[in-house]
């Protein structure tokens, strides 16, 4: 039984309803240094799943090939697309007029969407309990995001708590789809595929450190293409 997206969607759902609540309440000092706990929490779990790399060259190979992939297909400049054109839906007024406080709110909720429910987090971890039943990963997610959301929640108001919805839709898919995978996977491809997701959440921490700006969706291929490259490996050269 899938845990991981209800109780990731939970955290959101919680996180959000306290940060409205708390509305301004919340230090000023608090939302500007947990974003840099929150991207060191990220790179400790990227390390430890880097770690249960089975096949070192196909870690490194699908990874390459992945990010080549997604940045052939703009996987990242699409997904920005789509929210600018929610964001452009969402800015129309009845009388036309472009509001500033009213921009800046809706940048501020298109980035939350993102970071969310397109992270590469979110995905590798539903990818990941769906295949092995572990929900260790979004679990660990939730308690980032309930934090996250109180923050962003302070200014966003309600709006940060109902982005649980989306979120908990596509977890739920991606975990149900892995589902289909799991009968052909072998310890050594989970093992792989693992090591590919740490590489993400690796990229992930240090772009919310703001260390290196990664395009992390862009990246997202290579968890598609881990576990073949794995097999094939594994088949020809191991």
């Amino acid at each position: 039984m899938l845990t991981g997206p209800f109780i990731n969607a939970a955290a959101v759902l919680i996180g959000g309803t306290l940060g409205a609540l708390l509305s301004h309440r919340l230090p000023e000092r608090i939302r500007s240094s947990m974003p840099s706990i929150f991207g060191l929490a990220s790179l400790g779990i990227g390390i430890l799943l880097v770690i249960k790399c089975v096949n070192l060259p196909v870690m490194v190979l699908a990874t390459l090939v992945g990010t080549l992939i997604g940045e052939l297909c703009y996987v990242e400049r699409g997904i920005s697309g789509g929210v600018n054109a929610l964001r452009n839906l969402l800015q129309k007024r009845k009388d036309g007029d472009a509001n500033s406080a009213h921009e800046s709110f809706i940048q501020s909720l298109v980035a939350i969407i993102i970071l969310f429910c397109a992270s590469g987090t979110g995905i590798f971890g539903s990818m990941r309990e769906g295949m092995t039943g572990d929900p260790s990963i979004l679990i660990a997610k939730a308690f980032l995001d309930f934090f996250t959301a109180v923050i962003f929640a302070t200014s966003l108001g309600f709006a940060v708590a109902m982005i649980s919805v989306p979120m908990l839709i596509i977890q739920l898919t991606l975990a149900t789809c892995a589902t289909l995978i799991l009968p052909l996977t072998t310890p050594a491809m989970m093992g792989d595929f693992t090591a590919v997701g740490g590489i993400l959440l690796l990229a992930t921490g240090l772009r919310i450190c703001g260390i290196k700006m990664f395009a992390v969706a862009n990246m997202l291929p290579a968890l598609v293409i881990a576990m073949p490259i794995s097999a094939m490996w594994t088949a020809f050269f191991a």
